[in-house]
């Protein structure tokens, strides 16, 4: 059984694990109001005041409570479900108050994607035909779209991967949470959401072959002076190389781009402070992106509990939208009543 690294002092920026590593033992929260790019109402200003802050602060937490919203639209209820109880978007901005986790580009924008990006999305988005690469199905579009199998339901709809669990991770409305595990040769990474467990090996053992691919990737890891840094590779065809709608706000089209095989994906993890800890992630997947990407955004050290995230547990949404699609279908094909 896996235990968590024993040190003198776990709060200590500079602990280390018994055998010498920096200590990034623990359970991490990251949850923050910051979004993944810069609104368009701060284009061109990276930074806000404490006084500013604290004003975008309030309104992101009432935009993002659905128990204020007038909408009497039946359909929306449904498709939402839950009320502001069950969100825990977090209550914070990034502690050194960037309007963008992105800085890299200085724009804090995703880089554009593309023209063979560009067309693969587009089309996917109008087919729903092969392997869908979005998180979630369009049910905007229900009673037009009528699934005939699992594979065009969105991945986050099949309960796969995606949502915030990563990699990369992105917060989002509930169970950001990741518990980093230790031991002389591996690191364990587990988000609470769709409960991934990532195994990183640290003893310099080369990657899987090129054919052989992994739904979370091939992670390697390594060690720079207090740094852990993991490069991941060999990603499946079956997912996007970037979800363009992770984060609070996204100022370009839904949908994954492009496949995770064009995809290498290198984060960090780094203490800062007590309680603290520095994630990075740089995003390459130069036939997707005209550019790499890297994002900032500090956790923070928590108790807990982390709950098991039972999404995998039968999924029984998936078979019921199947089953509603094909009773759409049938009511269509009845004939009209006199």
């Amino acid at each position: 059984m896996l235990s968590a690294a024993p040190v003198s002092a776990q709060s200590d920026a500079t602990a280390r694990t018994a055998w010498g590593d920096p200590d990034i033992s623990g359970l991490w929260d990251f949850r923050t109001l910051t979004p993944l790019e810069r609104p368009p109402s701060l284009t061109g200003k990276a930074t806000l005041t404490p006084e500013e802050a604290q004003a975008f602060r309030q309104s992101m937490q009432a935009s993002l409570n659905v128990d204020n919203r007038q909408d009497e639209n039946a359909s929306l209820d449904l498709r939402g479900a839950y009320n502001q109880f069950w969100y825990d978007w977090g209550d914070h901005l990034d502690e050194d108050l960037r309007t963008a986790l992105i800085i890299e580009p200085a724009s804090g924008h995703l880089p554009g994607l593309t023209a063979s990006a560009r067309q693969r999305l587009q089309a996917q988005t109008a087919a729903r035909t092969g392997t869908v690469r979005d998180l979630f199905s369009p049910f905007e579009q229900i009673t037009s779209f009528h699934p005939e199998n699992p594979e065009q339901l969105g991945l986050a709809d099949r309960c796969l991967v995606g949502l915030n669990a990563g990699p990369p991770l992105s917060a989002s409305a509930y169970n950001n949470n990741l518990r980093v595990v230790q031991t002389p040769g591996h690191v364990l990474l587990v988000t609470e959401m769709i409960h991934n467990a990532r195994v990183v090996p640290l003893d310099g053992r080369p990657y899987l072959p090129g054919h052989m691919s992994q739904w979370n990737g091939d992670p390697r890891g390594r060690w720079r002076d207090d740094t852990l840094i993991v490069e991941s590779r060999n990603f499946s065809d079956k997912i996007p190389a970037f979800q363009l709608s992770l984060g609070l706000f996204h100022t370009t089209d839904r949908g994954g781009a492009g496949s995770g095989r064009d995809l290498t994906l290198v984060e960090t993890f780094r203490r800062t402070a007590p309680g603290r800890l520095e994630y990075r992630y740089t995003v390459t997947a130069p036939r997707t992106f005209t550019a790499p990407f890297t994002v900032a955004m500090t956790m923070r050290q928590t108790d807990g509990p982390m709950f098991e995230y039972a999404c995998h547990e039968g999924n029984y949404a998936m078979g019921g939208i199947l089953r509603g699609a094909r009773k759409l279908e049938q009511a269509a094909a009845a004939p009209p009543r006199r």
